[in-house]
């Protein structure tokens, strides 16, 4: 049959219009990218199929609902690590280099060093060696020429965006204590002045060697470590006396404006005495800048109480964690089971008091490291810092022989480098949420899956879970008035991007 020219005018008006009306009424699809790791072997795979079976999660972002703006993620320059780097083949060590800060790595944001030794060392050193040098005239950091400056400033070559460092003493020269030792003991308050000065001195050398320094905690684990390896005691009384008025005053005379974080020790009932003491008046907070925390008081519990009891105290202020690791056992060279399995264990396992035995059951690394970050960002933590960046396979060198476990394990023998599966779930969260992110709003219908949220400065947003069940999981996740389906596998981590329009 043959149409006439006006039917078929009509005919391809009446197409033409359907087809607007329908390109109004269909929603835009909403883009998203999902990054994987997981015990069947995916390394932050980019996963791009999903089953659609069983009943979803429903997991819904509230960008209206803000918290806390993210500092960074990352981990810490050791001398143990910059060690073991120079041990390594030039190709090796800028392999190690470029994973941890390059724009196709992890890109670490914060990281932390130790200002004098630390039991990561090669052995113990102060750069104020001579006794009665209350001017120190004879400063030098000479000690982290060889190893820990280099790795520092090829860091800072890598890293396109940059990164911010917090350094850390873990004891002043033993002829400023009380006991006259590496470990253990209290800064004699004659030498309040002279400690202060020694932190502006750290800044002008390190700026002087091209390293500007973003931060201090005034002491590393202030309450101790049984007098195991480099240490020095402080109350919170007295640690707010030497901020108050010896090393605040200091680095405001001496024109530094280096962040000075308190307590830096274990999250639980100590820090709400610790940021009591810190915040309680203006004079006793003017100086203080954040609060820092570790993680070693259990292997599971985040303690949500204390850290919002300490974001409450100080609401403007740093909540950083500065410090986390798996210890004690030696790691498993190239065992990626490992690190999902419950065998791996640390310190509480064997040593805790009875009291406190039921916080250290036996645990799985990546899983350690995932429900505690997660639940940190979900408790007003804005920063959070692994230990080591580099280790052997024995778990060192530490110079105590306290062997731990780093997200990159190397054999100098060999020239091997292993990325353990720690050092992608740490990438999930340093890689995706970038500095300037704030955490939004979330709604999650199962409490088997650990979920966090936050919209990046570019526009995006990122959600971070964690499975821990033996069960794929469906998710539906909305966002404003679109919902996306996807799937996370058992036993995994996933990182979702959602791109800005």
């Amino acid at each position: 049959m043959k149409l006439s020219k006006p039917f078929i005018s009509i005919l391809v008006l009446l197409v033409i219009t359907n087809c607007k009306q329908d390109s109004k009424t269909e929603p835009n699809k909403m883009k998203f990218e999902v990054y994987e790791t997981s015990e069947s072997g995916k390394k932050l795979e980019k996963v791009t199929h999903f089953s659609s079976e069983g009943d979803a999660v429903s997991i819904k972002l509230n960008p209206k609902q803000k918290f806390q703006t993210i500092t960074g993620f990352g981990g810490s320059f050791t001398e143990a690590s910059a060690y073991l780097l120079n041990q390594l083949s030039e190709a090796k060590r800028n392999e190690v280099l470029e994973a941890y800060f390059g724009n196709d790595g992890a890109k670490y944001s914060l990281t932390r060093t130790h200002m004098n030794s630390c039991d990561f060392s090669l052995s113990n050193y102060s750069y104020a060696p001579i006794e009665g040098d209350v001017n120190l005239e004879h400063f030098s950091v000479e000690e982290d020429r060889e190893d820990l400056i280099p790795m520092i400033k090829d860091a800072m070559a890598i890293s396109e965006d940059g990164f911010k460092i917090l350094t850390s003493p873990w004891t002043a020269p033993p002829w400023m204590k009380d006991n006259n030792s590496y470990v253990g003991g209290k800064l004699l308050p004659k030498y309040y002045d002279t400690w202060a000065l020694f932190f502006s001195k750290y800044l002008e050398a390190y700026k002087a060697e091209g390293i500007d320094v973003w931060g201090f905690t005034v002491e590393n684990e202030p309450l101790g470590n049984s007098n195991n390896w480099e240490s020095m005691h402080f109350t919170a009384e007295e640690m707010t006396d030497f901020v108050q008025n010896h090393l605040g005053p200091k680095l405001e005379e001496d024109g530094h404006d280096a962040k000075i974080l308190g307590y830096d020790q274990n999250r639980g009932e100590e820090l709400n005495h610790w940021v009591d003491v810190m915040y309680a008046n203006e004079a006793s907070s003017k100086h203080y800048d954040g609060t820092a925390v570790h993680w070693y008081a259990s292997t599971y519990d985040v303690f949500p109480e204390s850290l919002e009891y300490a974001h409450n105290k100080a609401p403007n202020k740093y909540l950083i964690q500065s410090e986390g690791c798996v210890d004690s056992e030696v790691p498993k060279w190239k065992d990626d089971q490992w690190y999902w399995s419950k065998e791996a264990t640390d310190w509480g396992w064997d040593w805790a008091t009875a009291e406190n035995k039921h916080l250290h059951p036996k645990y799985a690394p990546v899983n350690r490291y995932a429900r505690d970050i997660i639940g940190c960002l979900n408790n007003w933590v804005d920063g959070w810092i692994d230990w080591n960046m580099v280790l052997n396979k024995q778990g060192g060198p530490n110079w105590f022989e306290n062997w731990c476990v780093a997200p990159v394990i190397v054999d100098p023998q060999t020239d091997e480098v292993y990325y353990t599966p720690l050092f992608y779930t740490m990438s999930h969260f340093s890689r995706f949420i970038r500095p300037g992110a704030v955490r939004i709003g979330i709604e999650n219908s199962d409490d088997e899956l650990m979920a966090t949220a936050v919209k990046n400065p570019d526009g995006s947003y990122v959600v971070v879970a964690f499975n821990e069940t033996d069960t794929p999981k469906q998710i539906e996740l909305t966002l404003e008035d679109q919902t996306i389906g996807l799937q996370i596998s058992q036993r995994a981590i996933q990182t979702i991007v959602i791109p800005n329009k």
